[in-house]
């Protein structure tokens, strides 16, 4: 073997990683979560977490990724321990599809479309169909398409490379003196277990491992043991991403070892021991890529039956080895509020970006609420409402503090042009809603500065306040609503609604104004009532940013002024029938005006 087999051989093996990487990515992409949400829905039995595992490793092509999910999905509380376990299983069993996929490039005849089967037969069909709709197609969904495609043909082609930079090594006496070696279960199984650790991938080592099969020097005697090791190797993982975990995260990583540890003992157990008795004769012949895909498939599916009526046990033995403790027993649900933003599903943007998503939300429910309640203490102070909208406010920056470095964090990762676009989404929409609290907060003070002077709005003053105040309200429910749904149609009936609140809030001046000239309003709640009302205006303002952030989504070019500048706002437009509709339903009371 000369150096540039050896270059063409490392250059396969790196082909061979990288198509692996993008062909995960593509397919991660191109679900846009919804693989993983199904993940987070459907295991509620343990036959239905299974094939839930194993259809998702199978379709991302890595039962790492899918595993480093359950430990996050764990760590976050979304599934219980139990829950996991099945999925875990499944991963191992969905991983042997890559395998079968490898082996592929063995078949050999002259029919036209079994030939067509061969990975060098299509492999350069996928390449030029990818590259056409990556460079010259503008879907997102055909462009995500595309790279899985040319992740496929990458793989192949370095499987193909690998298969021919090594097949001179068949000719080596040192080489093929080393798979003698490796004959002995215990170092096989040391050996495939090191290099899966390694490149943290058992599909990966699994296709190194067939690209040996071509030297015809690997044995099923070597074969076996090595395929055994890779099973475990791949644990580490899932081991690594239970770092800083919760201890039932860890659990999770520990049940993952346990399985395949447990699985890989008795396996080998009970084969050595009927090989000692029955000498099975295919343990000398050299092994080829099909006969690897079958062993590798047989072991995985194998442990799963065998194990499976036992989870109930490997989940009591990973509370043996990592026992609870008083700090997890105490974990207030306070310090939870954030962890399902784990950062191991940072691997998984599409999914780590629904996590982000839902706490928006949380955090949109909490700024509403503190809304409404900083409202209420202008017409009837509560030391403890005052309180509570202090509490939120501090928990809203709070929100706003970790979704914003989550999203700096995701923003760095491979995202889809519509992931994109929903994370820019989030980022805008956490500072409106910051900023509504904001005002929310600076209500609550007003009212604070009332309650200690004792000073007190007229009836008529009030009644025309009370009114502003439900529009507002009303106009924040409708906006949340908006941001939750992402309903853009509805979207558009919030920009009319914030004309009106401005024409409120002139038309409170004028007759703030009125009365003062009249000398029926004393500067001092004169100054308070501009202060609110200006607020409730500038919550509007907020609100109408959150119905253009939704706009966002589905325009890619829509901008704040452009929007409102286009609008059609002619008699018996859209816009001014909703206008006239909101007027009417807040309009303020008519007669002599009294004193503020």
């Amino acid at each position: 073997m000369t150096i540039f087999d050896l270059l063409s051989m490392v250059g396969g093996l790196a082909l061979f990683l990288y198509g692996m990487h993008i062909l995960s990515e593509g397919l991660e992409k191109l679900s846009g979560g919804h693989l993983e949400r199904i993940l987070e829905d459907l295991t509620s039995s343990k036959w239905k977490a299974v094939l839930l595992g194993a259809g998702i490793t199978a379709a991302v092509q890595s039962s790492s990724a899918t595993t480093v999910m359950v430990v996050g999905f764990v760590n976050s509380g979304i599934i219980k321990l139990s829950q996991a376990i099945g999925v875990i299983m499944g991963a191992n069993v969905g991983t042997t599809v890559t395998s079968w996929l490898l082996s592929l490039s063995g078949i050999e005849s002259d029919n036209f479309f079994i030939q067509m089967l061969k990975p060098s037969s299509f492999t350069p069909v996928l390449a030029v169909i990818g590259i056409i709709f990556i460079m010259f197609v503008k879907s997102g969904k055909k462009r995500d398409l595309g790279t899985i495609f040319i992740g496929l043909a990458i793989l192949m082609f370095g499987m193909e490379a690998m298969s021919e930079a090594m097949s001179p090594l068949s000719d080596m006496p040192e080489f093929t003196s080393m798979f003698v070696m490796f004959k002995n279960p215990v170092l096989g199984l040391l050996v495939g277990a090191l290099l899966t650790a390694m490149i943290q991938s058992s599909a990966a080592s699994i296709g190194i491992l067939q690209a040996l099969c071509d030297t015809g020097t690997v044995t099923y005697a070597a074969a076996i043991p090595i395929i055994m090791g890779q099973n475990i190797g791949t644990c580490i993982t899932a081991m690594m991403s239970g770092i800083g975990a919760s201890k039932n995260a860890k659990r999770a990583a520990m049940v993952h070892l346990l399985f395949n540890v447990i699985g890989t003992v008795v396996f080998m157990a009970v084969f050595y021991s009927l090989n000692a008795f029955l000498n099975f004769g295919f343990m000398e012949a050299s092994a080829n890529k099909p006969g690897i895909a079958v062993i590798h498939s047989a072991f995985n599916i194998a442990a799963t039956l065998v194990l499976l009526p036992f989870s109930g046990l490997l989940e009591k033995l990973s509370l043996i080895i990592i026992k609870p403790d008083e700090e997890e027993a105490k974990l207030s649900q306070e310090s939870k509020a954030f962890v399902r933003m784990d950062s191991r599903f940072l691997n998984t943007p599409s999914f780590a970006l629904e996590q982000a998503a839902s706490h928006v939300i949380e955090m949109a429910d909490i700024t509403y609420n503190s809304l409404k309640e900083a409202v209420s203490l202008l017409f009837k102070y509560k030391d403890e409402t005052a309180d509570a909208v202090e509490s939120k406010e501090n928990l809203v920056d709070q929100y706003d503090d970790e979704i914003s470095g989550y999203l700096v964090k995701l923003s760095s990762k491979n995202l889809s042009v519509k992931d994109s676009r929903r994370l820019n989404f989030l980022r805008q929409s956490i500072g409106d809603l910051e900023r509504i609290s904001d005002h929310a907060m600076n209500i609550c003070d007003l009212a604070r500065k009332m309650q200690k002077k004792e000073q007190h709005f007229s009836s008529k003053a009030t009644e025309e306040l009370r009114i502003f105040s439900q529009a507002v309200l009303d106009i924040v429910a409708a906006s949340v609503r908006v941001f939750e749904t992402e309903d853009e149609a509805a979207a558009n009936s919030i920009e009319p609604f914030e004309e009106v609140i401005d024409v409120m809030q002139k038309e409170m001046k004028k007759r703030h104004m009125k009365r003062l000239k009249k000398g029926k309003c004393t500067p001092d709640m004169g100054f308070v009532l501009m202060d609110i009302t200006g607020n409730y205006e500038r919550i509007a303002d907020h609100c109408s940013n959150l119905a253009i952030n939704v706009m966002q989504l589905y325009e890619d070019d829509t901008h704040a002024h452009e929007y409102i500048d286009t609008l059609q706002k002619g008699e018996g437009s859209e816009f001014d029938i909703k206008y006239h509709e909101y007027l009417k339903k807040y309009e303020l009371p008519k007669g002599k005006q009294d004193s503020a």
